[in-house]
């Protein structure tokens, strides 16, 4: 196993360096001017040239790239050409945001998907497996604005006043705070620690929970039920149906049918004989749907108010401030590629036939 894992990790290195130099020469052969993007289109020859020279932007793309890499090599990432700010500020800030609602999103898909797919697997044919299917093909034609803003509307207006109103925007109550963990603890926070420390307190329902402000913790996940529910019902879709499938051939197997001559309860022959092998091709889509959730949380993000990667992404790109595009970019291939490391191993806890050696 640990062979394995040093030798995934090791071929995940030019990958990521890749990935890395396409989405940094893209950025830069796309048309458009940086300084004007950050500074408006009254800045004057001499301010664009300073500007250029201060962000290295007169160099060579290759040199441009040989910087950027030493640089990250030693933990800077650079500072933001729209923002004035160190990229790793903005990161603190904005992706602990997509990372929470990523995972409740998934979360929500995996608990409500997983047994709606084993239902219609074993119920085939009948009234519950067509009810199930037509549902999976509605929640996967539906788009995600469209959903978020009926969502909105239905649980924050049109259910105002009731026990079943729910907030339609933010990530906490005005008026509420959660203190921050290293405080409560009284860790003496330097200025190394405080990127990751900062990381994990802005991730409100985790550090609520380190902190023990249950108070705190519940408005958080109130106000993430709504925006994970919009995020999570393309992949609950997604992952009905493929668990569906996979199921519906395991349950037709050799085995599965001599465990049931053999007098195995039903329960046993679809949860513990049948359920495991079919699982293989659902965690492969529960990883993919992942890392596909904290790259494309965008319009989520945008309809319930929350400041998280993808509106600042958005903004980026458009306005040229190539140090955040980079970097976000960076991070994002870096969890796909930790993603697919867990799939692959749980490969060998579902299959004991797989070897990973």
């Amino acid at each position: 196993m640990v062979s394995f894992l040093a030798r995934r990790l090791t071929l995940a290195i030019p990958v990521l360096l890749g990935i890395l130099f396409v989405t940094f020469a893209l950025s830069r052969l796309l048309p458009g001017d940086p300084c004007r993007s950050a500074l408006g289109e009254h800045a004057t020859d001499e301010i664009c040239d300073a500007f250029n020279e201060r962000y290295g932007l007169n160099d060579s793309i290759p040199e441009q790239f040989r910087i950027y890499i030493n640089d990250v090599l030693h933990g800077d990432l650079g500072d933001s050409i729209r923002f004035g700010r160190p990229v790793d500020e903005l990161m603190v800030e904005r992706l602990p945001v997509t990372v929470e609602l990523s995972f409740y999103a998934m979360l929500f898909a995996v608990l409500v998907g997983i047994p709606l797919g084993m239902v219609s697997a074993y119920y085939h044919n009948s009234a519950a497996d067509v009810g199930t299917m037509i549902g999976a093909n509605i929640g996967v034609s539906m788009p995600v604005f469209w959903l978020g803003l009926m969502l909105s509307y239905v649980f924050g207006v049109a259910l105002k006043d009731t026990p079943l109103w729910l907030p339609p925007s933010g990530r906490l109550t005005a008026g509420v705070s959660i203190q921050p963990f290293y405080e409560a603890w009284g860790w003496n926070v330097n200025p190394d620690t405080l990127t990751f420390s900062g990381f994990l307190a802005n991730i409100n329902t985790l550090n609520a929970v380190l902190v023990g402000d249950w108070a705190g913790l519940r408005d958080a996940l109130k106000h993430m039920i709504l925006p994970a529910i919009a995020l999570g019902t393309i992949p609950l879709a997604i992952i009905a149906r493929m668990t569906r499938s996979s199921l519906l051939e395991v349950l037709g197997m050799n085995y599965v049918r001599t465990a049931r001559a053999k007098g195995v309860r039903e329960s046993q022959v679809v949860l513990k004989h049948a359920f495991r092998n079919a699982m293989l091709p659902v965690v492969t889509i529960i990883g993919l749907s992942l890392g596909s959730l904290l790259s494309g949380a965008v319009l989520t993000e945008t309809i319930f108010g929350l400041s998280g990667v993808g509106r600042i992404l958005y903004d980026s790109i458009t306005g040229r401030d190539y140090t955040v595009v980079q970097a976000f970019t960076l991070i994002i291939a870096v969890i796909f590629v930790f993603i697919n490391l867990i799939v692959d191993t749980l490969y060998a806890y579902l299959d004991p036939r797989i070897r990973l050696e």
